[in-house]
């Protein structure tokens, strides 16, 4: 039959009741082509309860009634027979159908009726005629609909997942021959064109974002597939064309490079607007992600040595015409597919897809077979210009376009399809695209078919062959962040495909000469002796093929990641002549980056690598020597190469067994290094990497030390030398942690104390401290420094550092030289009238009891300066009030008589400081009435009562007071209120 219906019934849970389900279903030569459910669900797959009816009708075919379409049955029946049949079809549905039977009879009783102008009738129990177009049923409306709630949801809750998911749907239905592949993708596509995300991005000029751009790579890559459909109609192709078309010509299309990029100003080089580049930006013409498909539409599969190749394993050249050169086979007779290898591989994927595994086999091996031949050619080539290149030191690049990281991700097409067909399945075995813990497949070695006898290859070696020339290839840095992305992600995507490949004898044999070619390889191989400025570093996949051949072949190993080690692009100038393109005038400005926007992640690439390299050269002194050279030669950033420091230092000093000191040494070299880089460039990290180093120093040991004291001025800045090196150096941890003797101690010593002395002198403001504390236990070094200091007392240093010094002396049991040098101090200090919260108050006030308990000298000397430097009266009265509370002279210095008498403010040196404090007063009073607010008349009150204590310490001092006030109440009288207040407490 054509139809099937039925009863399904959803058994109850703990939550749900029993629910029955009537279900309908139509099919057409083994496919369903319709479905009605009561469930009335909605997805782009059948429901449940269709599955479950259909899989009965398979399973139990003979408890499936039989019968004929219903026109049969119908014919049978006589006039009477019909009526009743009508009535109780009308009668059980009344509801539903009456309307509906009305409608039909009136028609069929008016005789110009539509109806009525056809012969028959429809029959749903009956099949379509054989002329008719038949497919899988496909719920259009519902693609539409889901594709546009994950295209909602911008890529969050997995709608990323879930789109690639029907892409897989559609893979799947290409796979199967079945024609609503291209048909779902064309809708899948309509809904994506009609993104309102996509104006938006345009207008801002932004790029569109990076899951989304993945999915549109996606697409661009399917419709290839589709168009190049090794079995489809010609009119199929002219529509797919149309549309394709229509897509690409709209403005919102997205470009293949991932921007929207003519439209925007040139930002990627210095040159401003020269005729040569802004002629090419327009000549260049406008590549959607559509243009491949588009350009895929050209292609055809009539090309007889083509149809030959996927037709037959067995496929070789007659004997005689080897002895020529023949384009289409190869020296043992093996056939060639010389397209341009992209294009040859989009071939193999659309064979793959739609389903032809074989034929995809066969076309990836004569690829495979071609590619060879072009190696073997290009090392001749390169032979004969050997010498010229390597005194050139330069070269240009005929890949401009990369196939890591191309569109049609050609590389990984190739391994993929070789690697299935060497995958052994496990039972029951379902392939999950995107498990989160699916184990790594398991591959075994399946012979490769051929004409020639005895080639003894298998098609997994033939994967890591394809896979490692792909990757060697030299190729210019794609243009735009896009692009440079995806040759990162497209290179990580093989390498985690080739670490799945368990590595025995056949394939490391195949990765030896594989990695020897590319070292020969000249221009042509990215691992060849001299590259272009531009093109694509090799670090990630270096880091991959020497951990693979570290086992096998270390001297090949170490060769290989040395030579990878380069980053040609931050070397300080482009060679002239160095360009190859247009559209690279950028590397004609010399020493100007292009704009490699994934730079950071290539640098901390090339780091990875060195470091895989230093762990694995541990103990072995040579090789970590040169792995050290290609370190400092090539890398340019110094946070990396702390970086490669610290690692190696790790690996040095495991902390279950002794130091390795070869490594040890890599670590500080490196160290070093990166001192010298960040000394004279600030570097956030600067203080970290200094700590750091004398931790690697103290760890290579005392010599080490000495030698980074010594050499402290091309190393370290004076402070740091001082503050941190030497002080940490000369630390008590120090010395234990060495267990030094005492000569070693001494010589450790003496040179902290010669770095500190060079340090006062090159920077004595922020030196001078720490070279007096490192100095203490020297006393010639001890005075050296004092006098450093008081040298640079007048000229370079400010009253802080002069103060602190002078508290350290006093605290040292120096008191004369405190004073000296708080004196010093006083002479660079200047405090107003009204800063009386300055934070320099309490050195004054320090230095002033300094003076006093020293004696009356000093207390005479020292007056003066305060006088000269504060004209703040409450600090002054209050350092005149600290002196007349006790007698001058109690610090007891020997040989020093003390008077034991209190001094009068009516003699010097007294009389100075007290005539200053009052007319401080004096000043500061009219300096506050100039502009004083009601609010602080309260305050002013109490201020002129302190005022007056100080006043009265004169012998005349209530009349000059009395004075004071008559002379504000004239000059003030305007202010009513304020005068009434001085009156009501000052008479």
């Amino acid at each position: 039959g054509f139809h099937l219906s039925g009863t399904v019934t959803e058994p109850a849970t703990a939550t749900e009741p029993e629910m029955t389900y009537k279900v309908a279903i139509s099919f057409d030569r083994c496919k369903i082509t319709s479905v009605t459910c009561g469930c009335g669900n909605k997805d782009i797959f059948y429901c449940a309860h269709v599955v479950a009816l259909s899989l009965y009708r398979i399973r139990k075919p003979d408890q499936v009634k039989l019968r004929l379409p219903i026109s049969e049955t119908l014919f049978q029946m006589n006039r009477d027979q019909l009526q009743k049949f009508v009535q109780y079809l009308i009668t059980a549905h009344h509801t539903e159908v009456l309307p509906t039977a009305q409608k039909l009879a009136d028609e069929i009783l008016s005789s110009n009726s539509e109806i009525n102008q056809v012969h028959g009738a429809p029959d749903p129990t009956a099949g379509a005629s054989i002329d008719d177009e038949n497919c899988w049923h496909l719920d259009e409306e519902q693609v539409r609909e889901q594709v546009k709630l994950f295209l909602s949801q911008g890529g969050y809750y997995g709608s990323g997942k879930q789109l690639n998911s029907m892409f897989a749907k559609v893979r799947e239905m290409l796979r199967m021959r079945d024609s609503n592949g291209a048909r779902m993708l064309t809708l899948i596509t309509e809904q994506f064109m009609a993104d309102p995300r996509l104006s938006l991005w345009r207008q801002q000029g932004t790029g569109i974002t990076e899951k989304c751009r993945q999915l549109w790579d996606e697409l661009g890559a399917l419709w290839v597939c589709v168009v190049l459909n090794p079995h489809c109609k010609l009119e199929e192709k002219s529509c797919w064309l149309r549309q394709l078309r229509k897509w690409g010509e709209m403005d919102v299309c997205p470009l293949e490079d991932g921007n929207y990029g003519n439209e925007l100003p040139n930002i990627t080089n210095a040159l401003t607007q020269s005729s040569g580049h802004s002629q090419d930006s327009l000549a260049r013409p406008r590549r959607t992600v559509f243009t491949r498909a588009i350009e895929g539409c050209d292609l055809h599969w009539q090309d007889s040595h083509l149809q030959r190749i996927i037709s037959s394993d067995f496929y070789v050249s007659p004997s005689y015409q080897r002895e020529g050169e023949s384009l289409l086979f190869n020296s043992q007779g093996q056939p060639l597919w010389l397209e341009h290898v992209p294009t040859a591989c989009a071939r193999v994927d659309a064979l793959r897809s739609h389903g032809y595994p074989r034929e995809a086999l066969r076309l990836t091996v004569a690829i495979i077979n071609t590619l060879r031949l072009q190696q073997q050619r290009q090392l001749e080539i390169y032979k004969h210009q050997k010498k010229e290149l390597l005194q050139r030191g330069a070269t240009t690049i005929t890949n401009l376009e990369g196939w890591v990281g191309h569109p049609l991700n050609p590389i990984g097409c190739l391994f993929l399809t070789l690697t299935e067909a060497c995958r052994l399945e496990e039972e029951n075995c379902l392939e999950i695209s995107d498990a989160g813990d699916s184990k790594p497949p398991v591959y075994q070695h399946v012979p490769v078919v051929t004409g020639s006898p005895d080639s003894g290859e298998s098609y997994l070696s033939l994967a890591l062959e394809v896979a490692l020339m792909g990757m060697g290839q030299q190729r210019v840095m794609p243009e735009g962040l896009y692009a440079q992305d995806k040759v990162c992600r497209n290179e990580e995507q093989i390498i985690a495909r080739l670490q799945d490949l368990e590595l025995d004898p056949v394939l490391v044999q195949t990765l030896r000469k594989q990695c020897i070619l590319l070292l020969e390889g000249g221009p042509f191989s990215g691992l060849g002796e001299v590259i272009h400025r531009e093109s694509v570093p090799m670090h990630t996949f270096a880091k991959y093929l020497f951990s693979a051949l570290l086992p096998h072949d270390a001297d090949l190993a170490y060769k290989l990641a040395l030579r990878a080690m380069r980053l040609p692009v931050l070397e300080t100038t482009a060679p002239s002549g160095d360009v190859t393109h247009p559209h690279h005038l950028v590397s004609v400005v010399p020493s100007r980056y292009p704009r490699w926007f994934t730079l950071g992640h290539l640098e901390s690439q090339q780091c990875e690598l060195a470091s895989t390299m230093l762990t694995a050269a541990k103990g072995d002194m040579l090789r970590l020597r040169t792995v050290l050279e290609a370190i400092q030669k090539n890398i340019h950033s110094s946070s990396l190469i702390f970086k490669l420091a610290q690692d190696a230092f790790k690996i040095a000093t495991p902390a279950d067994s002794n130091s390795d000191t070869t490594l040890l040494n890599v670590a500080l070299e490196l160290g070093l290094q990166v001192m010298r880089m960040t000394l004279s460039t600030l570097n956030w990290r600067r203080r970290e990497m200094v700590r750091w180093l004398v931790t690697c120093a103290t760890e290579v040991g005392v010599r080490a030390l000495v030698s980074i004291l010594q050499s402290w001025y091309s190393l370290f800045t004076p402070t740091e030398a001082t503050s941190i090196v030497a002080a940490t150096v000369m630390s008590h941890n120090t010395i234990l942690r060495l267990s030094l003797d005492y000569p070693q101690r001494e010589e450790l010593a003496s040179c902290a104390r010669t770095l500190a002395l060079q340090c006062a002198m090159k920077d004595p403001q922020n030196c001078a401290l720490s070279a007096l504390t490192l100095c203490e236990k020297d006393h010639i070094a001890f005075e050296t420094a004092y006098q450093i200091v008081i040298d640079a007392a007048s000229t370079g240093m400010t009253y802080t550092q002069l103060f602190t010094i002078a508290r350290y002396m006093e605290h040292r049991g120096y008191p004369l030289r405190a004073f000296k040098l708080a004196s010093l101090a006083m002479t660079h200090l200047n405090l107003a009238y009204n800063q009386d919260t300055h934070p320099a108050i309490n050195d004054v006030l320090w230095a002033c009891a300094l003076s006093h308990s020293l004696g009356k000298n000093e207390l005479a000397a020292i007056i003066p300066l305060v006088v000269k430097s504060v004209h703040c009266a409450t600090v002054l009265s209050d350092i005149l009030r600290r002196c007349t509370m006790t007698a001058p002279g109690l610090a007891g210095i020997p040989g020093r008589r003390n008077s034991g008498k209190l001094m009068s403010t009516d003699k010097a040196p007294l009389r100075q400081l007290l005539d200053a404090t009052i007319s401080a007063y004096i000043n500061t009073t009219h300096s506050r009435l100039t502009h004083i607010s009601p609010r602080h008349y309260g305050e002013f009150i109490e201020f002129l009562s302190k005022a007056r204590e100080t006043f009265l310490l004169a012998q005349d001092g209530h009349i000059q007071f009395a004075q004071f006030i008559d002379n504000l109440k004239q000059i003030y009288k305007g202010k009513k209120k304020l005068m009434l207040l001085v009156r009501e407490r000052f008479g």
